[in-house]
Order: C-alpha cells, then structure tokens, then sequence
C-alpha cells in the first residue's frame, strides 16, 4: 500500500469558529469545489440528445426555409380561372390548365393558386377531356392569387439565425434544427460522470442478510447527477480492495472511448485502514484539493484531482452523508463545469432553537411546520427516510441557532423551488 503524507492546517468554520485540523469549512469546501473547475468546451450532440442543452453556437438556416415552393392543402395546382382542363402532376401549367397535388407537394412553375380538394369537382367536357370545377363548398373569390401556397423563404432566409447561441434547448428549437437540415447541435459541455459504488457487503436485491446492506447508491445516483447538471455514465460496482480501487479509478474508461470528466465513488473515504479513496488518488499521481469538510454528516468527503485532468469525488458510504457530501462538492463541481453558477443558498426561519456541535457545520433535512424550517426526523448518516420527506436541508452552524433565527439554506435538486425562502448574501 502506498503511504498517504499531506499537509493539513487549521481552517475557521463556516462561522467564524474553528474547524476541525486539517478540514475545510462547509462553505469553504463548495466555494473550492466551484473554484478549481472551469467550464467544458462544447460539444457537438445528436438532435435526440440535445433537449434541455444550451446552444453555444447560433443554429443559421443554410438555406431558405422552406427550400421550395409547396402547397398548404390537398387539391389542384391551378393557373388562370376556371374551368381547368387537368394535366399531369409536377408539369409546368398554362393558362387554364391544373394538376393534382398533396399538402407538401412541389408547386409547379404557372401555378397561380391552390384550389383545396373541398372547393373543387371533377367532370368530363364535350371532348372527353378530364375538366376541373369549382365546387358548391368553394368561397366566393377562390382561388385567389397565392392562395394555399407556402412560399419559399417564405420562414427564413439563408444565412438568417433561426436559434441564437446561448438559447436553453426545448423541443421546438430541436423540431426547427431538424427541419433546416440539422442532424447534430454544438451545445455547451456537460461533464460526463463515472460512478463507482464500493462495497463487499452491498447487495442489489432482496431482503439483505445480517452483515450485507441494501444497494442505495446504483437505483438512484445516475438521476441524482443528472439533476446536478452531470451526464451520467457508467455505474461501476467494485469490493474493498485496495487493487480493485486502484484499477477502477485507472481504468475509468467510458463505452465508446470517452472518458470521464468526473468520477464519483462511495465509501473508502475514512482514515481507517479498509479505507482507499486517499491512497489510490495519490498513487495514480493525483493530489487532494479537499481532504474532509466540518460537516455532519458527511465529513470524510474528499476531492481529488487526476494528472489527466479528471476530478475525483469521494463521498463517504452512509447514503445520507454521501448525499450531503455530493450535494456540497459535487454540486458545485458540476456546475463549473457546465457553465452553471454556484447554487443558491437560502434563508429559512428555523421553528426550533439548535444546541452547538463542537466546530462541524450540520446540513439538517428540514420540513416545512407552520411556515418554519423544522429539522426532519430519522436523519441518521444511514438513513434516507428523513430526507425522502424533506423540503430542504437546513446549513447549521456550529453554534446552533434559536427558535425564528434565519438560517442558511439549500433546496434539494427535486424539490428546486420552495416556497418560504428568502435571498441570502451567503
């Protein structure tokens, strides 16, 4: 095993008080986490993938939209008025002649008007000729000159911006791309994140046994990433050797040869020795930007950075702490790679008085009584049942807080607008 030597110093806490030796303060640990990214270069996504991307580059028509002149209803291509002697599709029609078409069919050159099915009636002249009439459900002054003719360019002209650069992508914006002739977008890069699920004692079905856990992680941690802003990649399961860690975070290969700009790990962050986030970080060459945060729960996150260039998230195993963890790092971190600001913190009043915890900030899931903030119950690092029902996650400082007293705030990323909060300068 490789020996793990850093450097620690003593930070203040996230008010003002000290923290713990060696870790960062909660809002130190996002600020850095925000801080050590810059934005990905963007990147070229095929139509269906490019819902809810920001556009980086203007989507320009290249060429006139539409491209040909069309008719806006089933009928006949007319030239003069009636009645129309009938000639064959797509031909070039003279005075007093017309051909049938489809909505959507070329216009043929002569062609002065469209006459809808509805408004019209065949019929046979002296000669035997087919003959085109106007119908009883005809309006009076049909066909009018133009009339049920899509103009080309009639939408937009060549070279004229049809989606700025910048715009957040819906699907009409994607049905406009494709009708101009679109198959890929270049949108701004998302970064695209590997997770790693550690565990010998974690099953992924059934009831578990004494001395085996539940898998929390797997059901939910690509949908948590993607509401942070990531792509989510592969979902790795490994044990807890140290030759298996050291071979995942190496080997983080991606399908299709793209590779991670995140990866995201579960437990393996403590200091015991079953734990080997630290060691195989270092071992790969890589160095920790965050060693531990003054948080409960979650404080053995880590943050390390890769020679390559790929960002390390380690969260701790308790699926709460984790949670907590991953929203204070790896949610900023995603944002600064996806050209996102750093989340909002909020302020809520809390509805009851909060003791000191020694130095730790502690993220407490709250629920909404009585238009106060009041911590939910079975918050426990291992548990999942308080947040299930939780509105927002309360940032306590060390010395607690009373009864009223406003308190920092973040929402969760399903629950993003709350009512109750109000702006903080934090």
């Amino acid at each position: 095993m490789v020996a793990l030597a850093l450097q620690t110093v003593d930070r203040p806490g996230e008010d003002g008080g000290p923290a713990a030796h060696g870790e960062h303060s909660w809002a130190e640990a996002r600020r850095l986490a925000f801080d050590c990214a810059v934005p990905l270069g963007p990147e070229r996504v095929p139509l269906a993938e490019a819902n809810g991307r920001t556009l980086a580059a203007d989507v320009v028509a290249l060429q006139e939209m539409p491209h040909y002149a069309s008719s806006a209803m089933d009928g006949w291509t007319v030239s003069g008025d009636g009645p129309w002697t009938l000639t064959e599709p797509g031909k070039a029609l003279r005075n007093g002649e017309a051909s049938p078409v489809v909505t959507g069919g070329t216009i043929p050159p002569g062609t002065q008007a469209v006459l809808r099915v509805e408004s019209g009636r065949l019929a046979t002249d002296a000669s035997g000729r087919a003959t085109l009439l106007l119908g009883n459900g005809a309006s009076p002054g049909e066909p009018r000159p133009g009339q049920h003719i899509r103009r080309s360019g009639e939408e937009a002209a060549a070279g004229e911006v049809l989606i700025p650069a910048g715009t957040a992508l819906n699907p009409a914006h994607i049905a406009l791309a494709a009708v101009a002739g679109f198959d890929q977008l270049t949108v701004r890069g998302k970064p695209l994140v590997k997770m790693l699920v550690t565990g010998s004692e974690v099953v992924t079905a059934r009831i578990p046994e004494p001395g085996q856990v539940r898998d929390a992680f797997g059901p939910q941690l690509s949908t948590v990433i993607q509401m942070l802003g990531g792509v989510p990649g592969p979902l790795i399961r490994i044990g807890d050797s140290y030759e298996e860690w050291l071979t995942a975070l190496g080997s983080a290969e991606a399908p299709m040869g793209q590779w991670p700009d995140v990866v995201v790990t579960t437990g393996g962050t403590g200091r015991s020795g079953a734990d080997h986030f630290r060691n195989a970080v270092v071992a790969l060459g890589g160095r920790l930007l965050i060693d531990g945060i003054a948080m409960r729960p979650g404080h053995p996150a880590a943050l390390g950075k890769l020679p390559n260039g790929r960002f390390v998230v380690g969260l701790p195993g308790n699926p709460l702490a984790a949670l907590m963890a991953l929203f204070t790092v790896g949610g900023p971190l995603l944002a600064a790679l996806g050209h996102q600001p750093l989340p909002g913190i909020s302020r809520v009043p809390c509805g009851t008085a909060i003791d000191a915890h020694r130095a730790s900030t502690r993220l407490m899931p709250f629920r909404w009584v009585k238009d106060l903030a009041t911590p939910a119950h079975y918050t426990g690092p291992g548990m999942m049942r308080g947040l299930a029902t939780a509105d927002g996650v309360m940032v306590v400082p060390s010395r607690g807080v009373q009864l009223g007293e406003p308190v920092p705030a973040f929402a969760l990323p399903w629950r993003p607008e709350l009512p109750g909060f109000f702006a903080s300068g934090m």
